[in-house]
């Protein structure tokens, strides 16, 4: 299996794939830099007053909180009082970690779940901040927003995308990957592209060879939207694991 999250989540979910018997590659496509700008986080947070927070991963949490304490937040916001969302139980755990201990997260771990859940359906009038990292989530925001929320977002770091010859795919082939891990749409179009790069140097009996193996790979995806627009692109073997955490992914390999 090939494993394409960030350095530390991906040795994880290695470990834990191992006690049950999957053999995994780790090759990160990102790293994560902060974004440093306490004066822009503190101006998002004076206006407008905000009702709820939402963040959407545990690098979304360490980053806004390096930059300006989140135990501090509601003393900048103009509302007496915010309520705070995780997409998850490890951001759950993150957010715990730097003092906010009274978050709701729900049981699927994605914007999908996000969106179920009761504290989110009637949110009409309501001030909303996304705190993500440098694009995504734009499903969660758009929906809020046919609620009736004023939503923004507060971007905490940005992903510097790794470079890699298209050869890398060879790669991938001669070690017999049979199952690649996608958490984001980003991540699926980057690879994709890397795919297709190297599909274009091939001959017509390589492209068969390769064809062979492409079809047979399974993509375990994080949510519905990645799975569509995953077959939209031309993939076949999709798993949805209705969220990016690795439980979700073992339960999803099971």
């Amino acid at each position: 299996m090939l494993i394409t999250r960030p350095e530390d989540k991906g040795r994880q979910l290695a470990l834990q794939l191992k006690t049950i018997g999957i053999t995994t590659t780790c090759q990160s496509f990102f790293d994560y830099h902060g974004i440093n700008d306490q004066n822009h986080l503190q101006r998002t947070l004076k206006s407008p007053a905000l009702d709820i927070v939402i963040f959407v991963s545990v690098a979304a949490v360490n980053f806004a909180n390096q930059v300006c304490p989140i135990s501090t937040w509601v003393s900048f916001n103009m509302a007496s009082e915010i309520k705070y969302f995780a997409v998850g139980q490890a951001t759950k755990q993150a957010l715990s970690a730097c003092s906010i201990n009274q978050v709701i997260a729900p049981k699927q771990q994605n914007s999908e779940g996000l969106l179920a859940l009761v504290e989110l359906l009637n949110v009409n009038n309501k001030n909303i901040l996304i705190v993500r990292g440098d694009g995504g989530r734009e499903y969660l925001k758009e929906v809020l927003e046919q609620r009736g929320a004023q939503v923004n977002y507060l971007e905490s770091y940005q992903r510097l995308w790794r470079t890699f010859n298209s050869n890398v795919v060879k790669q991938w082939q001669d070690t017999k990957i049979n199952a690649i891990v996608i958490t984001s749409n980003a991540l699926l179009q980057r690879i994709v592209d890397i795919i297709s790069a190297f599909t274009d140097t091939l001959t017509m009996e390589e492209k068969l060879t390769f064809d062979l193996w492409f079809n047979a790979c399974l993509w375990v995806v994080a949510s519905e939207r990645i799975a569509k627009n995953a077959k939209a692109l031309g993939l076949c073997n999709i798993v949805n694991a209705n969220g990016a955490n690795d439980q979700a992914i073992i339960n999803a390999l099971n």
